[in-house]
């Protein structure tokens, strides 16, 4: 009978500690490599230190999605590459399980952004391609959104100007490839607005996209974005 009895060991350990296996510290903790199953369905594979995920290792989700990179104190820091459900892919820099400091992200449509990340946005300068169109947006990114000096390269031309909230803004130019530039400024139109009757909830108005108004034809002339101020919106 004592051939088949569970150890005092394994009879001390709560539930969940007994989807473990790997090496452990002195104290019982999970330290050093290991293979865990969590409560919650979830698997990792790694390396741990004292009861918690810290260096390289694995962690597959339940859903499908997939981490591989570095760990510290239970949380993703370090060089990573998560691959999401929907078919999209992280590979870069994390702090504090965020995604933070440079990365490449492939999104599942096939476009894909390479740049600055903080706090789990695009933030700072990055490079976004457009898989369908082949287009690049080249430029300064605020929590997210397009924001500030830019150029788009187009097939056959390109555009140089500012962004504000994710839309052209402001003095820019247009660079076409056979040798002249249209310069210009996109401007936000006012749009009329309705009556509201009494007790009637109005409906949202769609967006206004800024218009171009082209200014003159030019030879081909330097350009620095970064000494131009966004007007008001």
């Amino acid at each position: 009978l004592d051939s088949v009895r569970p150890s005092p060991l394994t009879r001390s350990l709560p539930a969940f500690e007994q989807e473990y296996e790997g090496d452990r510290n002195a104290e019982g903790e999970r330290h050093g490599y290991g293979k865990a199953r969590l409560p919650n369905g979830d698997t990792y594979e790694g390396e741990y230190e004292r009861g918690l995920r810290s260096g390289r290792g694995t962690y597959r989700f339940k859903s499908g999605a997939l981490y591989t990179g570095s760990y510290l104190q239970n949380k993703k820091h370090g060089k990573g590459i998560f691959f999401y459900p929907d078919g999209s892919k992280y590979s870069g820099d994390w702090v504090d399980d965020q995604r933070q400091g440079h990365g490449e992200y492939t999104y599942a449509n096939g476009d894909t952004y390479t740049g600055e990340w903080f706090n789990n946005k695009r933030h700072g300068q990055g490079i976004y391609v457009y898989k369908d169109s082949g287009s690049k947006y080249v430029g300064r990114w605020v929590n997210g959104i397009q924001e500030g000096p830019a150029e788009i390269i187009h097939l056959n031309h390109r555009f140089l100007g500012r962004f504000f909230k994710g839309k052209p803004l402001g003095r820019g130019k247009y660079v076409f490839d056979f040798g002249c530039e249209q310069h210009g400024e996109y401007i936000q139109l006012e749009q009329e607005k309705g009556e509201e009757e009494e007790e009637e909830v109005p409906l949202p108005v769609e967006p206004v996209q800024p218009t171009w108004k082209a200014i003159e034809i030019t030879e081909l002339t330097p350009w620095t974005p970064q000494d131009e101020k966004p007007p008001s919106p």
